[in-house]
């Protein structure tokens, strides 16, 4: 499982970003069960608005719908782009995950794998975020 102090980007951008490991990034993250219902939210003092969880929790639902319209299996996340912020939503075994990031946080497919090991659970041992 991936901590709050691990892997740092292998993706080419300038050298202050190379040096960011990806916990830096989030400024806020929320739970979801698998119904896209809202369990827990965690703020950081850089933004303790919590108006984008209701962002996502539209999002799980449209995902929800054109899954059982359209007959699609595999959701394995969706990003939000913003001009403030971002989102980053991924289906874990037992629940959503959805994590507000800085928006220059480049996602590719380390930062993916890496939001998807991610275990919500630290963010309560964690100093820089608080429940909300």
């Amino acid at each position: 499982m991936p901590s709050l102090t691990q892997p740092r980007l292998s993706t080419p951008l300038s050298s202050n970003l190379l040096s960011m490991p990806y916990p830096d990034y989030v400024v806020g993250a929320a739970v979801f069960d698998l119904n896209g219902l809202p369990k827990e939210y965690f703020t950081t003092p850089d933004d303790d608005n919590m108006s984008w969880v209701q962002t996502i929790f539209q999002a799980l639902g449209l995902r929800s719908l054109l899954m059982s319209s359209l007959q699609l299996e595999g959701f394995h996340h969706a990003t939000i782009l913003g001009t403030d912020y971002s989102a980053i939503v991924v289906k874990q075994k037992a629940h959503y995950v959805a994590l507000l990031i800085q928006p220059q946080t480049p996602i590719d497919a380390a930062f993916i794998e890496w939001v998807q090991a991610f275990e919500p659970s630290e963010l309560k041992h964690n100093p820089r975020f608080q429940s909300a």
